[in-house]
């Protein structure tokens, strides 16, 4: 049949597929218990009747309930702790399931790469393994002790490789940007190559006098040119170097002086000029809002007027003063241009002349050090190079100006100035009557002018990245630092124009992967073969 419907209101199925019974309540669950358990001849059947049931099923129950009351006596969590620990279980591996289902495939090799990569960047292993944590399930993911090792693997395989790449490129380095920086008071060599953007040079040193810096240089024996700061220790390695070259017949190493840091001092100084201009203009307008508050309050403000006067007498010629130094440092900053202000080429006689007038002006001891920089001849050195390489570009003189004045119009066009895209066609004109080959010259006197170097911002930027790094390690090992320049020498640039090519290969080595992980696999000895086979090749 359908089913029955107990006297209790409920109709139930049979779990074991026959006719339905009814499911009884608890109270007569424990009532037919009572009845097997204690009841006398009789109950069991009288008990049965009574709520309708069988009595096979009244001793079921009767076996339920004692089991029940047997598994309630004995020590544990109760049932609903269980439950709530099974829900809590399932939930945990739902959560772990879902990270499973969206976790990253990084294999042994993967993590590895990760870390050393990571840590070339500049990221500590604590943070490593925290991303990692992201990334990865627990179990999965490698920990700090794992981190640390593979990092200290990475950075000594860089090393070895290093000491090839470094045998291949140092010797080629054509111009040399250099400087130092402190890691705890110890001090790391830096040296860049300005064009390519390649660390040549990043190395711990005991100290930074001359004899460590002549010591670091011995390796760049093609170099032409350098660029550095005032540094006594640099600057008389670099002297003895270019001594060393000389004796053994190579010709003056170009050692020109940073203008970094020359307009650095330049600001450093005009700044402290400024903020005084600042605190007499606070003081000017504080003397005037207490004479606005005075007349509203209906005081007697002359006097108060005679003190605002005085006060912004003041503020406006500390601001002349400001001003005419300004201007100073604004008509030395243009000697030290490619172009003069009026657009011909500068040269080392006119610069100096405007130099000379500048430092002039500057005679107070407020500026002794910017006036000891204006005064180096070092300063020029970069056009004395210039004007060799454009007539090693182009030996007619007519010609070479001509050309010189093209490129500058066409930078003008670049950068937006008003005319000068229709000046460089007229230009263009004038390049072609003066020579037919004019082209030729124009590809290699825009290379002369596009090469000249001024300034050590190269290292600078290096070593910015390097402070920041820092920052992150207790500790900036030679073994770290190798890792973080072989990183970059491989990293391709993503704009600007080295876009889409990286350091070394700006530098023309031909390299079998520029892929940092898989040149980290490389073999040293296998490496140097293929450098040398690549270079007898072109």
């Amino acid at each position: 049949m359908a089913g029955e419907r107990s006297h209790w209101g409920n109709t139930y199925s049979n779990p074991a597929g026959g006719s339905p019974v009814p499911t009884l309540p608890a109270v007569v669950w424990v009532g037919n218990a009572a009845a097997v358990l204690c009841g006398a001849h009789g109950d069991v059947t009288a008990q049965a009747r009574a709520v309708r049931c069988s009595r096979q099923a009244a001793y079921d129950h009767a076996d339920a309930v004692l089991n029940a009351v047997e598994q309630a006596q004995r020590s544990g969590p109760d049932h609903d702790t269980l439950r709530r620990q099974v829900a809590d279980l399932r939930r945990h591996v739902q959560r772990l399931q879902r990270q499973a289902d969206h976790g990253v495939d990084l294999g042994p090799d993967r993590l590895r790469g990760f870390a050393a990569t990571a840590a070339a960047l500049g990221l500590s292993l604590n943070q490593m393994e925290e991303l990692l944590a992201v990334l990865l399930p627990p179990h999965r993911a490698a920990d700090r002790s794992a981190l640390g090792r593979w990092v200290q693997q990475a950075a000594e395989q860089a090393g070895r490789l290093l000491a090839v790449l470094d045998a291949q490129c140092r010797p080629a380095a054509d111009t040399l940007c250099l400087d130092e920086i402190f890691f705890h008071g110890h001090p790391v060599l830096v040296g860049v190559e300005p064009h390519s953007f390649a660390v040549l040079l990043c190395t711990r040193a005991d100290d930074r006098t001359a004899a460590t810096w002549h010591k670091t240089l011995q390796p760049f024996t093609g170099l032409r040119q350098v660029v550095h700061d005032a540094g006594s220790g640099l600057c008389a390695g670099v002297a003895a170097f270019d001594a060393q070259r000389q004796q053994q017949g190579q010709p003056p190493l170009a050692d020109g002086l940073d203008l970094f840091h020359t307009e650095q001092e330049a600001q450093r100084l005009l700044g402290r000029i400024w903020r005084g201009v600042e605190k007499l203009w606070h003081r000017a307008e504080g003397a005037e809002a207490r004479i606005v508050a005075d007349k509203a309050r209906g005081r007697d403000t002359r006097g108060l007027q005679a003190k605002a006067r005085c006060a912004w007498r003041a503020a406006f010629a500390c601001f002349a003063r400001y001003e005419h130094w300004e201007g100073m440092w604004r008509r030395g900053r243009a000697a030290l241009e490619v172009f003069r202000p009026d657009g011909t080429l500068s040269d080392r006689a006119w610069a100096e002349r405007e130099l000379a007038a500048v430092c002039r002006e500057l005679r107070a001891g407020y500026w002794k050090k910017l006036r000891a920089h204006l005064h180096d001849g070092r300063l020029l050195v970069f056009l004395d190079r210039l004007h060799a390489r454009l007539a090693q570009a182009e030996p007619r003189a007519e010609v070479r100006a001509e050309l010189v004045e093209l490129v500058r119009l066409e930078r003008a066009a670049r950068r937006g100035e008003a005319g000068a895209e229709g000046r460089a066609v007229v230009q263009r004109v004038l390049c072609s009557k003066q020579s037919d080959d004019w082209s030729v010259g124009y590809a290699r006197v825009a290379e002369a002018l596009s090469g000249v170097v001024r300034a050590s911002s190269a290292v600078e930027c290096v070593n910015s990245i390097l402070r920041m790094h820092q920052g992150r390690h207790r500790n900036l090992t030679q073994g770290l630092l190798d890792l973080k320049r072989l990183y970059w020498n491989t990293r391709v640039f993503r704009s600007g124009k080295r876009r889409e090519q990286c350091p070394y290969e700006l530098l023309g080595l031909k390299l079998p992967t520029a892929e940092f992980w898989e040149l980290l696999h490389e073999d040293p000895t296998q490496l140097a073969q293929k450098l040398s086979t690549s270079k007898a090749a072109a």
